[in-house]
């Protein structure tokens, strides 16, 4: 029977994990075990075979070293056919440490998975989103990959309850020492917005014009790389292979062309809006709806339209 380890990270990130696995073993018999590494947590995501916890205290998690070692034990005892880690800033620390101790390849930020011929390839982002490159295992060990958040989202809820597993893991003395920690200031982020209001070339010059649409929609401004690259817009909201892969209901795309890079972030949005001067604009033909003129002019009548209609006091 295969097996899957998956390092979890949030119910969330751990669904899409899960979902990952689904699509290595489909039609194949497989186990997955979930690695709980922080204490506290609450009750893990449904639809793992196990859920494993260390035994006695509970690993830092910015203790990466420490956290790599475990791994590499618990693969010793389990032996699994694939390691599953998410691409954040907790998985990036961890990944490459577990890849390096298991002497096996890692696959990092990983967005789509593919059968070519028979052989499965793990596509990611490559020379800064501008192609995709395919990636095939070859060598021994277990087949290791980052996963980028938002790009494997759970088809189905599973119902099925893991069953508990204590790890016998005697972390080492670590090498670093907390001196201060501090709460980090909560930040809305694109991902998790129902409606984005994003821009592209097209609005480059009146790119601030967007943050007054996306008010009254209640939405969040999001950019195309153009804008980042030319300072306009922070990297934060970059949509795309080098920026964010989104998921909201309603995407309206002002003045954005379309390259395949900004495409890629896009793969689950719900409904898409396109406002460009050319109606031959890749992402145009990808929409639900075209708007064929002026995305600022679009944004101006839209606005005014919405005044005419709001209910007073509403």
């Amino acid at each position: 029977m295969k097996s899957c380890l998956i390092l979890m990270d949030s119910q969330l990130t751990d669904l899409e994990l899960l979902e990952v696995a689904r699509l290595l073993y489909a039609g194949t018999e497989a186990r997955t075990m979930g690695l709980q590494l922080k204490a506290g947590e609450a009750e893990p995501a449904n639809g793992f075979d196990f859920v494993v916890h260390w035994d006695g205290e509970t690993v830092a998690p910015f203790d990466a070293a420490n956290i790599a070692a475990g791994v590499a034990e618990l693969h010793e005892l389990y032996r699994f056919d694939s390691i599953l880690i998410p691409a954040t800033p907790f998985g990036r620390m961890v990944a490459p440490r577990v890849a390096m101790r298991l002497q096996t390849g890692l696959v990092a930020d990983v967005t789509g998975l593919e059968k070519v011929d028979g052989e499965l390839e793990m596509l990611r982002p490559a020379y800064s989103g501008k192609l995709m490159a395919g990636i095939v295992k070859t060598g021994p060990g277990p087949l290791m990959m980052s996963i980028r958040e938002n790009t494997f989202p759970a088809r189905t809820m599973p119902t099925k309850k893991p069953q508990q597993i204590v790890f016998p893991f005697r972390a080492q003395p670590s090498g670093i020492t907390l001196i201060g920690s501090r709460e980090k200031p909560q930040v809305s982020d694109i991902r998790d917005s129902e409606i984005l209001v994003s821009g592209g070339g097209g609005v480059l010059e009146q790119f601030s014009r967007l943050h007054d649409l996306s008010q009254v929609l209640h939405a969040q401004v999001a950019a195309s790389r153009r804008v980042v690259d030319d300072g306009v817009a922070s990297r934060k909201i970059q949509v795309g292979q080098s920026g964010k892969t989104v998921s909201p209901r309603l995407y309206l795309a002002l003045g954005i062309n379309g390259s395949t890079q900004h495409m890629e972030g896009l793969k689950n949005v719900e409904h898409l809006i396109a406002v460009n001067t050319n109606i031959d604009a890749p992402l145009c033909s990808q929409a639900d709806v075209v708007v064929e003129g002026d995305a600022i002019e679009f944004i101006d009548r839209l606005l005014e339209r919405i005044k005419r209609h709001a209910i007073p006091g509403g």
